[in-house]
């Protein structure tokens, strides 16, 4: 040992690898105490709490609380934190970002359009477009089917020189004529895969209700956006009347979306055969005898 200590290009060398080792382990551990290594944090629950008292507690837990949008429901106080992200009881590192979407004070307005004498689509296409959606359509009987008689707020008439804000987000309803003539059932469309705002453009432009919507249980007000129709009754091809109803289920998951998309376009292939070949079974052709158009919306 005094040999390869004497020796002065050994001993350095030994010292520099010491040195190494000392720098590596100094900096571990300064990393560490950076970085927080394996300190986590139980993110509270701050649903339905003030903003200003949730930043409080989220002080106290080494956590930041970020505005990441707004939204007014008038069930809610303003200024109550109506979702959060992550969610409640998550583990996360100290000095994590908690984003929330907080309840507004006041919803913004916009002038409520007139649209009797429009067609059920370019009525729709209007409403949408000023931020606002179709509480029902109601069908009676008229001369021509598909256009706008009346519409309503709240039960009461709008007339044409009406000059009245409303909220967005409001829905109107539509009294919509149907002629002694059409009285022939249409077709559902697929809504499955769409978002609930698409879904629901869809089925009003058809002439036909949104029933109850159910999400999956655990998403919030955050996820409603990005959920997706995974089931729908009436399905896909099947018959409806007029202002008939079709009740959704939203999700979150791509699997169980792909896997219902599939199912119901199966099952609308079977409903069409069956349709056709009942078709030709009255007229005693063969079902290939039968032109068929699978975008046609109005059956006998």
């Amino acid at each position: 040992m005094s040999r390869i200590t004497s020796n002065p290009i050994t001993r350095h060398l030994i010292l520099a690898v010491c040195s190494v080792i000392v720098l590596v382990c100094v900096v571990s551990q300064l990393l560490g105490v950076i970085t927080r290594h394996n300190q986590h944090i139980v993110v509270p629950d701050f649903v339905g709490i003030d903003l200003n008292e949730a930043k409080l507690t989220a002080n106290k837990e080494h956590l930041e609380i970020h505005v990441n949008d707004s939204l007014y429901v008038p069930a809610h106080k303003g200024g109550v934190i109506l979702d959060q992200n992550p969610k409640a009881g998550s583990e996360v590192k100290s000095g994590r970002h908690v984003f929330v979407m907080v309840n507004s004070y006041n919803q913004r307005q916009v002038q409520l359009p007139y649209v009797t004498g429009y067609s059920l689509r370019q009525a729709k296409n209007i409403l949408e477009v000023a931020g606002l959606g179709i509480d029902e359509i109601r069908y009676v009987p008229d001369i021509a089917t598909n256009y706008v008689i009346e519409q309503r707020l709240n039960g009461k008439l709008v007339e044409e020189n009406t000059d009245q804000k409303v909220y967005i987000g409001t829905n109107v309803t539509l009294v919509v004529g149907q002629s002694d003539k059409d009285t022939l059932a249409i077709t559902v469309p697929k809504v499955v895969g769409l978002s609930l705002a698409e879904a629901k453009s869809r089925l009003w432009e058809r002439g036909l209700n949104v029933g109850s919507v159910q999400f999956d249980e655990g998403i919030g007000v955050f996820e409603q956006n990005e959920a997706r129709v995974y089931v729908q009754s009436p399905g896909q091809a099947q018959l409806s009347k007029l202002g008939g109803k079709v009740t959704l289920r939203l999700t979150l998951d791509a699997e169980k979306i792909e896997k219902n998309n599939t199912k119901s376009d199966r099952e609308a292939k079977k409903i069409i055969e069956a349709r056709m070949k009942a078709a030709a079974d009255s007229l005693g052709l063969a079902p290939y005898e039968i032109e068929y158009d699978p975008t046609q919306e109005i059956y006998d």
